[in-house]
């Protein structure tokens, strides 16, 4: 059984959280983050501490435990410090650029692949590497999905989209005929 659910969240300095009902509200500036538990659980803060407590002994009472903690953790961590994805373009004439609010990628095709940057998100682009910042672990993990995804890296000479940090398990090619 898991043990998130137990420990509580730390609170860095310049975060204020406040309780809404059953939505826990956490501010740092002018940026506000919302977590809706809907009463599944039960929180306390106390001081630069925050922490969850089940409502039931029911199995989903426990999934929801951690699951709400780890949430508000992620919140937590994004107003401190924020979250960065790094991809790399790989392949000849592949190309990205930021024009205003939106992200041009040349990928090989006929036309040029335009992505809207989501409201809450930064891109950069140094030679081939798009580098996404943002708050939202989730909003920067889903826009890095999808860029991958309009052209993902393939097998064979490695050209594509890929993370920084991604292994791409090259193979070979056809045999020489005999």
């Amino acid at each position: 059984m898991s043990r998130v659910g137990k420990r509580p969240v730390t609170v860095a300095s310049g975060i204020d959280v406040s309780l809404d009902g059953t939505c826990l509200v956490a501010k740092k500036g002018n940026l506000e983050k919302r977590l809706e538990t809907h009463g599944r659980v039960e929180i306390a803060i106390d001081g630069a501490e925050v922490t969850f407590t089940r409502v039931g002994v029911e199995k989903q009472d426990a999934a929801f435990w951690g699951t709400y903690r780890a949430l508000f953790n992620n919140i937590i961590i994004g107003l401190d410090k924020g979250y960065s994805k790094s991809l790399e373009i790989n392949g000849v004439g592949y190309r990205a650029a930021v024009q205003g609010k939106v992200l041009n990628l040349q990928l090989g095709f006929s036309h040029d692949v335009n992505y809207d940057i989501p409201e809450g998100l930064e891109m950069k682009v140094e030679k081939n590497v798009i580098t996404i910042n943002g708050t939202d672990k989730q909003a920067v993990g889903q826009a890095a999905a999808e860029i991958r995804s309009f052209r993902p890296p393939e097998p064979y000479k490695g050209k594509g989209v890929k993370y920084t940090d991604e292994v791409i398990i090259r193979k070979a090619g056809k045999a020489a005929g005999k």
